[in-house]
């Protein structure tokens, strides 16, 4: 069965990475680091798989096939992709597969086949969709010390309450923190 881990990128105040016309779209770029490059990958782990909504997909297909020769792209690259979009057709960065028409169904069935982790980045509707459905095993916070107001937020407003516990914390020289929690469940009242 297969682990399915949620990694995002988000301010101190819950602001997540992401480009396009949001005024600080490049806000992480000053905390880039080595270190922090490869405290991440160890996180992801050496072989992984990746869960990913139809907007994340096309900005990741427009960056990593084309960012050169280095363990992170290499493994995001060789990484089946799959997709929840309503036009498959069009996916031409793979290995990649669609999820088909009732998602949760596939991502469900996908779950409890044999394989590496599902790792979902950005695609933050089919991220608060899994943690409501309880299909989510991790969650890894890659916190910046910044706080930037206002922006896309890691979670809609709808998602019913969800209880974590800590698993672990690395800190980069620049001041990220890479969290880690293990998803519970539904928080108890």
């Amino acid at each position: 069965m297969r682990k399915i881990r949620i990694f995002e990128h988000i301010s101190l105040d819950g602001v997540i990475e992401h480009d396009g016309d949001y005024e600080y779209g490049a806000w992480t770029t000053a905390y880039r680091s080595p270190a922090g490059a490869a405290l991440l990958f160890e996180a992801y782990g050496p072989n992984f798989d990746l869960l990913l909504g139809r907007t994340t997909y096309d900005i990741f297909s427009k960056f990593w096939p084309n960012a050169g020769d280095f363990p992170m792209a290499n493994a995001i690259n060789v990484a089946t992709k799959y997709i929840a979009t309503h036009s498959p057709k069009s996916l031409s960065w793979g290995p990649v597969e669609g999820l088909g028409t009732d998602v949760l169904q596939a991502i469900t069935a996908l779950k409890a086949t044999a394989g590496p982790d599902l790792i979902i980045v950005g695609s933050s509707t089919l991220t608060s969709t899994l943690l409501d459905s309880g299909l989510v095993d991790e969650v890894v916070l890659i916190t910046y010390p910044v706080l930037l107001g206002h922006g896309k937020r890691l979670l809609g407003d709808g998602i019913t309450a969800r209880e974590l516990a800590f698993v672990s914390s690395k800190a980069t020289p620049t001041g990220l923190l890479i969290n880690t929690y293990k998803h519970i469940g539904p928080l108890k009242k």
